[in-house]
């Protein structure tokens, strides 16, 4: 079972991560013009002045790239795996309510979409890895 932890948390660590450093260069990566894909326009974002783009390195970049750390980390210190796998649990599991409940307001777009599907899925098997944590204790 520690091996399907450390899995997950490989995994998280490299979509988190890979979201955090693509948040992080996507003004740098925009103004080369080389035809990367933009981060603003996978998000559905767009930035009206320059603190905008702040709060994407800080929101985006910095939060999501720190995560992709805290479960690296946390492949080797199983204490911090566990709190990185309850963060993310709590996290998605956030986001996706959030979704929800937007979507209950009148004229607002449906829930569903890739994202969503992601964040439903990490919080089934984060809270499946949690329930299995406890019973290696």
């Amino acid at each position: 079972m520690i091996w399907v932890i450390r899995l997950y948390l490989l995994i998280m660590a490299f979509i988190y991560a890979l979201i955090g450093v693509w948040a992080l260069l996507d003004p740098l990566l925009g103004a080369l013009d080389q035809g990367y894909p933009s981060f603003l326009n996978a998000v559905g974002l767009s930035i009206t002045s320059p603190l905008g783009y702040s709060e994407i390195a800080g929101i985006y970049g910095g939060l999501n790239l720190c995560i992709g750390i805290l479960c690296l980390i946390g492949i080797f210190k199983r204490d911090l795996g566990i709190f990185a796998i309850k963060f993310i649990t709590f996290l998605v599991g956030s986001i996706a309510l959030g979704r929800i409940l937007f979507s209950f307001l009148p004229t607002t777009p449906s829930f569903f979409n890739s994202y969503f599907v992601f964040e439903v899925s990490a919080l089934v098997i984060g809270i499946f890895l949690i329930y299995m944590s406890k019973k290696l204790d």
